[in-house]
């Protein structure tokens, strides 16, 4: 079988799981809560596992980093914002401070990781994931709208810039990274962003400065996508898992909204601030 033959046999399963994820990620980030942060702990954990299997750490401290991360992001989480859920008399600056102290948990668990497996890949590894995972979980309680707006851009990011890649084709991106990848893609991907964040931001009533920043988001979503298949060259796998069917693993799935989280928390820090 030809792999365009194996990618035209895929699509149903690839559509299908799409259609689920994307289902639940509404459902459960509109929820917010408990909901939220449990997906966002069984998440991160599967992207640590993926991540570990590519650098080829051993179970034992795959296992550990596990744990920590999901200590962290469930009940570190709810240690430092106990007042935070659906409570309107808490200002939107106290749920967002207090989240440098879980940012700085989580770079005291990488080195800890770091240092017992002897790996500096699994320290970063816990890091690039960790740290957004904790931003997410931040957002879901300072503003649950906000990660809905975020999902929709990495969304149209990764719709749009598919559709202009395989309509337009045309000149590689990053041929020596990811093959796949054009530059009408990467400007199809921009658009998509940028008319998704104008369009869920009006619509969700996100703060003005949100409108404008869909194509910024978008391009951070898309190093983010590049990154991860750097990553994957140098392991030499082609997916980091392949639990989600013709998606490939989570980390996959879910690299372009690593920066995003993280780009999002810091634009919203810097609102607060500045409102002050």
């Amino acid at each position: 079988m030809t792999a365009s033959a194996e990618q035209k046999s895929d699509l149903p399963a690839r559509f299908a799981a799409g259609v689920v994820m994307i289902a639940v990620a509404v459902v459960v980030a509109y929820a917010g809560g408990l909901p939220f942060r449990i997906l966002a702990a069984v998440a991160a954990s599967i992207m640590i596992f993926e991540w570990a299997g590519m650098h080829r750490v051993p179970r034992l401290w795959t296992m550990l980093a596990i744990v920590l991360l999901a200590a962290l992001l469930l009940g570190g989480s709810q240690y430092l914002f106990p007042l935070a859920e659906n409570n309107p008399t808490v200002l939107l600056g106290e749920y967002l401070e207090p989240a440098f102290e879980g940012f700085l948990a989580v770079a005291a668990a990488a080195v800890l990781i770091g240092i017992l497996s002897r790996r500096l890949a699994m320290a970063w590894g816990f890091l690039y994931i960790g740290l957004p995972a904790v931003a997410l979980v931040v957002l879901s309680w300072a503003w649950s709208e906000l990660v809905l707006w975020l999902l929709i851009v990495v969304w149209a990011t990764d719709i749009f810039a598919y559709a202009a890649g395989r309509t337009i084709g045309g000149p590689r991106l990053a041929p020596r990274i990811s093959p796949n990848k054009t530059w009408a893609g990467l400007v199809g991907g921009l658009l998509g962003a940028a008319a998704a964040a104008w369009i869920a931001g009006h619509f969700m009533q996100i703060d003005p400065i949100f409108l404008y920043l869909g194509a910024p988001m978008g391009l951070l979503a898309q190093f983010g996508d590049l990154y991860e298949s750097a990553v994957k060259r140098r392991a030499g796998v082609k997916d980091s898992g392949a639990i989600l069917p013709g998606h490939g693993g989570v980390l996959d799935r879910l690299d372009g909204l690593l920066p995003v989280a993280l780009a999002s928390y810091a634009v919203l820090m810097w609102l607060t601030i500045d409102r002050l």
